[in-house]
């Protein structure tokens, strides 16, 4: 356990609203705001789904650039910046359109079709159900356009089979070392959320160089972020996959995630990456 931690942050996602949890940021000053409580509480990499100033979830180039650019004249270069490339019904053509247009340091590259959904006990029923379709084609198509405009690819794997994917890709030779893996954990439909399986989730990542870490979503999210600092993984926290500290309070801020997030690899033992080394690690230039 070498390498230093790798800290990111998810900031909104595309789902939740301030009817939820108030701190979910809508206007690009927001996710500025909260992109310094990420830097100044140790994070390096913000996750980026875009919103319109109302909070209405948005593809568009101009929303992506407009929280990027508040982003970047709040922290500057102190921050990687990753955008989301998954969502239901959005037209590949979409996604590739802002990829190409604003060339984020890191995009997110879902690595499979799966049943996605939300359970609730309580009402024996489900909150939402979908296919999320993440063809083959797909995934050559987005990883295509990252390659030709310098993206760095983040392979988000909900299930073993996800990661099993990286093998035809890297025998093709379209992948090139080092990869960043992101463990997704918790969606009804995937794999279930046990430290168990996030020692098995890393057995499966290819035998080249990598990062891998663990996206843990809803409140089993702090123990699988204990599995993977005790593993070498590395962490993501934020607003977009979990509301709630340890302890059951809601987190008024990103950067209270980050915070606790922060201190559970101290605590672990491990070092924070600082952006800098986790460009390095990640194959950034």
């Amino acid at each position: 356990m070498d390498d230093p931690v790798i800290l990111t942050c998810a900031v909104s996602g595309a789902l939740a609203s301030r009817d939820q949890c108030p701190a979910i940021p809508y206007t690009p000053l927001e996710y500025a705001a909260e992109a310094r409580r990420i830097a100044d509480e140790g994070g390096v990499m913000i996750h980026i789904h875009a919103r319109r100033p109302d909070g209405t979830p948005s593809h568009a180039v101009e929303d992506f650039a407009a929280i990027t650019d508040a982003i970047r004249a709040e922290v500057g270069r102190g921050l990687i910046i990753n955008y989301s490339t998954g969502a239901l019904g959005v037209p590949l053509e979409t996604k590739q359109a802002y990829l190409r247009e604003l060339r984020p340091e890191v995009g997110a590259l879902n690595m499979g079709s799966m049943n996605y959904a939300k359970y609730s006990a309580r009402r024996k029923d489900f909150v939402f159900k979908a296919v999320f379709e993440n063809s083959f084609d797909d995934i050559t198509a987005l990883l295509a356009t990252m390659v030709e405009t310098g993206i760095r690819p983040e392979h988000e794997c909900f299930d073993s089979g996800h990661v099993a994917s990286l093998d035809p890709l890297l025998d093709m030779g379209v992948l090139t070392p080092p990869l960043q893996v992101s463990f997704v954990m918790g969606v009804t439909g995937g794999i279930r959320p046990t430290a168990r399986n996030v020692a098995h989730m890393a057995e499966q990542v290819p035998d080249v160089p990598h990062q891998w870490g663990v996206i843990g979503i809803s409140r089993a999210q702090w123990g699988l972020l204990a599995a993977a600092l005790s593993l070498g993984g590395n962490i993501r926290v934020g607003l977009e996959d979990n509301f709630y500290l340890p302890e059951g309070e809601m987190a008024r801020s990103n950067g209270d995630l980050v915070a606790r997030g922060a201190r559970m690899a101290i605590d672990a033992g491990r070092k924070l990456a600082t952006v800098d080394e986790a460009r390095a690690l990640l194959g950034l230039s």
